[in-house]
């Protein structure tokens, strides 16, 4: 998913907007979670870019996106721009500790 969000809406209050973004996004990783893996992968790990433009845009863990959000709408942001690319991945075991 490549969108830009529009965090200000003439017919809805600030509030409301903010949890809609924040809503659709976490519908969207609900939804690719719930696709089939193949035998050999454990999980979905996801790819998340977040910026105000699609060039300013940095690497962010997908944990980090609704208070990201949040930051950006504080400071009064009209739109912000995520991207969340789903990678299947498999789990490592830790090393033994010495």
């Amino acid at each position: 998913m490549k969108k830009v969000f529009p965090l200000t809406h003439e017919k809805h209050a600030p509030a409301r907007q903010l949890e809609a973004v924040k809503g659709e996004v976490s519908k969207y990783l609900k939804r690719e979670r719930k696709k089939k893996l193949a035998d050999d992968m454990d999980f979905w790990d996801f790819d998340c870019k977040f910026g105000l433009t699609a060039e300013t845009a940095a690497e962010v863990h997908v944990a980090e996106l609704p208070k990201r959000i949040e930051e950006v709408h504080a400071d009064g942001a009209a739109e912000c721009y995520i991207e969340i690319f789903a990678k299947p991945a498999k789990r490592m075991k830790r090393p033994p500790e010495a």
